[in-house]
């Protein structure tokens, strides 16, 4: 293969690439946010700088993905931390637990969500609409919320999936020394909501060594929605440069 072939490569193994190099359309996407306050010492533990928290806030979400261009349905789990960057308000993607490695690899080679392997789902049960994670065979996360209780305004669910995303990228060098070290910004385009929802939640989260998503405690549960889209990611860019002007 000649070096401009290479060249022309996003992604190993280069022959048998582990995901579709394509930017994948999302077609009947299932949010399942509950926000809770938590502990702000743990915020401030996580956050990175320049990222700042005003309210002790999480957002724990389950999406189950109805069909994804390139990867197919999957189901995905995770936190999200409301943080403010030079005055922009947004949210830090602090854990993200998938069942579809493809997304995983893409997401975490292509930009910077920090994605791992897990088992999230997303179902109803007896009027109730539940999100799981488990890491493993053991839980780690619960979340119900009355199934399609109250009608929630669409421009409203718009709004809280729409907020910019930070994310922080590191790549290692081949000497153990960060060679990539900085926060990234995206957001959702082309979105279409079809659905929302809102109604009575609860959240569990169970303490767990490698998925420790109860590091960031739930005090109490402040609003939860059932949100059905259409939509697209747009690709990330960089804001802040943890290596600028560090010693060589």
């Amino acid at each position: 293969m000649r070096t401009e072939d290479v060249r022309q490569r996003l992604t190993t193994p280069l022959t048998s690439p582990a995901f579709a190099p394509m930017v994948p359309r999302f077609t009947d996407r299932a949010y399942l946010n509950v926000v809770y306050r938590t502990d702000p010492a743990a915020l401030r533990a996580v956050v990175p700088e320049p990222l700042r928290i005003a309210e002790p806030l999480v957002r724990f979400e389950v999406m189950r993905m109805g069909d994804v261009s390139g990867y197919g349905p999957y189901t995905e789990a995770g936190q999200a931390i409301p943080v403010s960057f030079e005055g922009e308000d947004g949210e830090y993607l602090h854990a993200m637990y998938l069942d579809n490695f493809p997304a995983t690899a893409s997401g975490r080679e292509v930009a910077a969500y920090p994605k791992v392997i897990g088992s999230p789902a997303l179902h109803v049960d007896s009027g109730t609409l539940v999100g799981t994670l488990d890491h493993g065979t053991l839980r780690v996360a619960t979340a119900t919320m009355g199934y399609k209780h109250h009608e929630l305004d669409l421009r409203e669910a718009e709004a809280q999936i729409t907020v910019p995303t930070f994310m922080l990228k590191i790549v290692p060098g081949y000497d153990g020394s960060p060679r990539v070290q900085e926060l990234v910004r995206t957001r959702i385009t082309d979105l279409t909501v079809k659905e929302a929802w809102t109604g009575p939640a609860r959240l569990q989260l169970f303490q767990h060594a490698l998925a420790p998503l109860a590091d960031l405690p739930v005090l109490e549960v402040v609003s939860a929605s059932h949100i059905l889209t259409d939509l697209t990611l747009s690709a990330v860019e960089p804001v802040h440069d943890y290596l600028k002007g560090a010693a060589s």
